[in-house]
């Protein structure tokens, strides 16, 4: 069973990678932006694709389609890097596209499947319905908590 708490009702920022619709709360957003160059930091994983400086702050940026491992990321005009502001961190997430906030209601919002050992849903608060369209709703602080930011010597140089 996951320790994640699923969310029972709340506005989610939709947001595309691939063909699978994705979800996080709205209330971790602090902006959305177009996804521009970032700073490598050296020695860090793949889906650590670097730093930017948002008005001063250094703010690390995570593809999350490497970190989620799914197909080779892509980036074009549409890619988009929505930045989070998640337990007195900031952090963003590049990501395919965004496509709107969304109300879920508790009728809407179901707990993850177990899928046992062979699928890591730890990263996975709940599943929305919305009409025909199923929305993964993304447990944001495990995933960030999982990425090590902040934790490593290039990350703390970089600050």
């Amino acid at each position: 069973m996951s320790s994640t708490q699923t969310p029972d009702t709340g506005e989610f920022l939709t947001f595309t990678l691939g063909e699978e619709h994705y979800g996080v709360d709205i209330l971790k957003v602090q902006e959305i932006r177009g996804y521009d160059a970032v700073t490598r930091v050296p020695d860090a994983p793949d889906y650590i694709k670097g730093v930017i400086n948002l008005r001063g702050t250094i703010v690390p940026v995570i593809d999350l389609r490497l970190k989620l491992r799914l197909r080779e990321a892509r980036y074009d005009a549409l890619t988009v890097m929505i930045v989070l502001n998640v337990e007195d961190r900031v952090v963003g997430i590049v990501v395919d596209g965004v496509s709107d906030v969304v109300p879920l209601s508790q009728e809407q919002i179901r707990p993850t499947p177990e899928f046992g050992a062979a699928v890591d849903t730890r990263f996975i608060s709940a599943i929305g319905t919305l009409d025909e369209r199923m929305l993964i709703l993304l447990d944001i602080e495990t995933l960030l908590d999982s990425a090590d930011l902040g934790n490593g010597p290039a990350l703390e140089s970089a600050a």
